[in-house]
């Protein structure tokens, strides 16, 4: 695959945080310097970047932030938690880049766009919500947050009760002009971070609303907006594959739309872990996208250059 290509890269939660880590903000940055190595790599053989990212465990702490400071100053709403996450992963992104953007001698501007994503009010995932945000707490607060503030909560196998949100479907990118402007002038731009801040549109203005949008069918949006040519979605895992954790797995390296589709209808991919990033993949090839990738985050090189990873294609 040669270069003087868009991608659009979507950052599983590894990339900054990882499993076992408390999250102090020297952890994070470490990781993120590891992920920007990967992504400045790529910009010096003349890919062209666009970068979005998940923002799961960050939110949970900012709401446990708002939580325990409740008594003192006003807690946030989800989305302005959402807002605050997306500035926090891009000002990380922002330092880790542009130190290795340096060590390359290349002089690129990077900047992060705080993004909202219209969703639908009729949406059927607010009539359901099943998205778990924030921490753990006992039924007795669960039960008091359920009548005080209209809220849904669920038990969660055993480990306390947890709130859920609407997971809605994105539907288009507000900042979406503004974005291709800065590709074109030769920035590389972090947008659209944890799926985007979900709003809804009225008279032509903007108002949040309590969701969760998942980050690779809003990253898929991202691509299609930019006429990105490959959506790389970089995981913990190596590969797709086929009866994953069994001793009939198969991984997958070059599947056609067609194929993985059937895979899709046949219920390889779980809706909890593979089944949205294979979803986002389908839907830009789907849509005119080149290629779709998913692949280990140490070797977001290789997958773009074809030699890692699952890719999919028409």
């Amino acid at each position: 695959m040669t270069a003087d290509k868009t991608i659009v890269i979507a950052l599983g939660g590894n990339a900054i945080l990882q499993p076992g880590q408390a999250g102090t903000v020297q952890e994070q940055l470490s990781n993120v310097e590891s992920t920007a190595d990967q992504i400045a790599e790529l910009i010096s053989r003349g890919y062209r970047v666009v970068v979005t990212h998940g923002n799961g465990p960050q939110v949970g702490a900012i709401l446990i932030q708002q939580e325990a400071g409740r008594e003192q100053v006003p807690p946030m709403p989800l989305d302005v938690c959402g807002a605050q996450s997306q500035g926090q992963i891009g000002y990380m992104l922002q330092q880790s880049l542009g130190k290795m953007l340096a060590r390359r001698s290349i002089a690129k501007p990077v900047v992060t766009v705080v993004t909202q994503m219209v969703v639908s009010p009729l949406d059927p995932a607010f009539q359901n919500p099943t998205k778990p945000v924030g921490p753990f707490y006992t039924e007795d607060y669960a039960r008091r947050r359920m009548q005080s503030a209209n809220e849904t909560w669920i038990e969660d196998a055993g480990r306390g009760w947890r709130k859920v949100v609407a997971s809605p479907d994105p539907i288009r990118i507000v900042e979406r002009d503004a974005i291709i402007s800065l590709v074109r002038s030769g920035a590389i731009v972090i947008a659209n971070g944890g799926g985007g801040i979900p709003v809804i549109e009225h008279n032509r203005h903007y108002e949040g609303i309590e969701a969760v949008i998942d980050k690779d069918l809003g990253g898929e949006c991202l691509a299609r907006d930019v006429k990105a040519d490959i959506l790389l979605i970089l995981t913990d895992v190596g590969q797709v594959a086929l009866n994953y954790k069994t001793p009939d797995q198969r991984d997958l390296g070059t599947v056609t739309l067609d194929e993985i589709t059937r895979y899709q209808q046949e219920g390889h991919f779980k809706a909890g872990s593979m089944g949205p990033k294979v979803e986002a993949c389908r839907r830009f090839v789907d849509r005119g996208g080149e290629a779709s990738i998913v692949a280990s985050l140490e070797h977001a090189v290789d997958a773009v250059e074809g030699s890692s990873g699952t890719r999919i294609i028409q």
